[in-house]
């Protein structure tokens, strides 16, 4: 009888490992995820971002309105719902549709926000980008 005991115990304790080795590689994974850096695209301009009234927004002053499917990025790189963030200012990138609607954006995190970014078409054109580090260099 001692020993049915130890058995028991011991698929017991087997069963908790199997039940917390999943959940500790998953943790794992997520906080290398968040780490990581972000890309963004070479077309991305920095702005002031303020949701007015989804759609509708202002980006650097300027009304502008979001593209249907629309991405917000929070600074954790999670989706962010465009009603959460009414009147909150957010630096930003930020790409444009065709129709010059707002189609990608990134809510920066204050490392993404100290490098050097371009604010204007003007100044990417101008500017070169290193897309494997994420900098841009001015001439």
């Amino acid at each position: 009888m001692h020993r049915c005991v130890h058995v028991a115990r011991t698929r017991d304790t087997r069963r908790r490992m199997v039940a917390f080795i999943p959940g500790l590689l998953i943790g794992l994974v997520s906080v290398a995820w968040a780490q990581a850096p972000r890309s963004f695209s070479a077309q991305a301009l920095r702005g002031e971002l303020i949701v007015t009234a989804p759609p509708e927004a202002r980006l650097n002053g300027q009304p502008v309105r979001l593209a249907p499917g629309a991405r917000i990025r929070g600074a954790d790189n999670m989706l962010q719902l465009s009603g959460t963030l009414v009147n909150q200012p957010l630096l930003v990138h930020y790409t444009v549709d065709i129709g010059g609607q707002l189609r990608d954006v990134w809510v920066l995190t204050p490392a993404e926000a100290a490098r050097p970014w371009p604010v204007t078409p003007q100044q990417a054109r101008a500017w070169q980008f290193n897309p494997d580090t994420q900098t841009w260099s001015r001439p």
